[in-house]
């Protein structure tokens, strides 16, 4: 088990990547800080200056999601959205995910399981790109420290709660 705080990137064959985290709260907190657009927009932020204007979450099976991001310091946008494949409420989710701008070719399927064991959740993240060049490129990009600042705000957000 990866300890509470530690986020742990891995990958998985040569198409996936898988995230985990583990945080001290309830899987439904942790389910409805995914699935509501007020608390989405307050930890889901990346490095830290941007913020995101834009959250719209239709939780459904077919239904749609779209985020769009805004650095505060120049305005520059960044956004995305997918469709719903799969929903078990408070444990799973799996969804589309495609950047407006994109920054790794194709088009990512993620899958999002939530553990809970004696109030602590267990959250892995599970990216599938379309192919290893998609995995490479995200590889590259330096998400794992706007995951781990959105995941450390995750951790604070929960606490709060």
């Amino acid at each position: 088990m990866t300890p509470a705080g530690d986020l742990k990137i891995t990958t998985q064959g040569d198409r996936e990547l898988v995230m985990t985290r583990v945080f001290a709260a309830p899987r439904r907190l942790v389910f409805d800080a995914f699935t509501t657009p007020d608390l989405v927009r307050r930890w889901l932020l990346g490095p830290p200056g941007w913020s995101m204007p834009v959250c719209e979450i239709d939780l459904r099976v077919g239904g749609a999601y779209r985020y769009v991001w805004q650095r505060d310091t120049d305005g520059t946008t960044m956004g995305m959205g997918g469709v719903y494949r799969e929903i078990v409420k408070p444990e799973r989710i799996v969804n589309t995910e495609r950047f407006d701008e994109s920054w790794y070719p194709g088009e990512g399927v993620g899958t999002l399981v939530l553990v809970e064991q004696a109030g602590v959740t267990t959250l892995t993240h599970t990216m599938r790109y379309e192919s290893p060049a998609a995995l490479a490129a995200v590889l590259k990009s330096g998400m794992e420290s706007g995951v781990k600042a959105s995941y450390d705000r995750l951790a604070d957000l929960l606490a709060a709660s």
